[in-house]
């Protein structure tokens, strides 16, 4: 297998119609972010993803990134919980996992575009040394 190709992560069949119905209905801050950035980003994303047994708002393979926009329900103590399997869970294929709030991509895109751009960044390959 081709080491510069991601891996492909099986899921749940039964995720793909909730995916799609995902895509087809986004938040107003997954809106902004896919259309505003991520759709053009020289990186290639996707939008409401399954991977596992979890579909992430935003993945990038080649980086194996996944950014999740977070809205009210993740606030609570069954929802921070769910989250933290969630990245455990992700982790176990080796995909990191970036978290904003709705709140920080509404009022502080910049900062989160540019947060992005650093961890795509910082994950770019280096060389091997001769």
């Amino acid at each position: 297998m081709d080491a510069r190709r991601p891996r492909y992560i099986g899921y749940r069949r039964n995720l793909k119609s909730r995916a799609r119905n995902l895509r087809r209905d986004p938040t107003f801050a997954e809106r902004k972010l896919w259309y505003e950035f991520l759709s053009r980003h020289p990186e290639k994303f996707t939008r409401q993803k399954p991977l596992g047994t979890y579909i992430a708002d935003f993945y990038c393979a080649q980086k194996q990134l996944v950014i999740e926009i977070d809205g009210d329900s993740h606030f609570t103590a069954e929802g921070d919980a769910y989250d933290r399997r969630r990245t455990s869970a992700l982790g176990v294929h080796c995909i990191r996992v970036l978290r904003f709030t709705n709140g920080e991509v509404m009022h502080e895109f910049d900062a989160v575009c540019a947060r992005i751009d650093a961890v795509l960044r910082s994950s770019a390959k280096q060389p091997p040394e001769t």
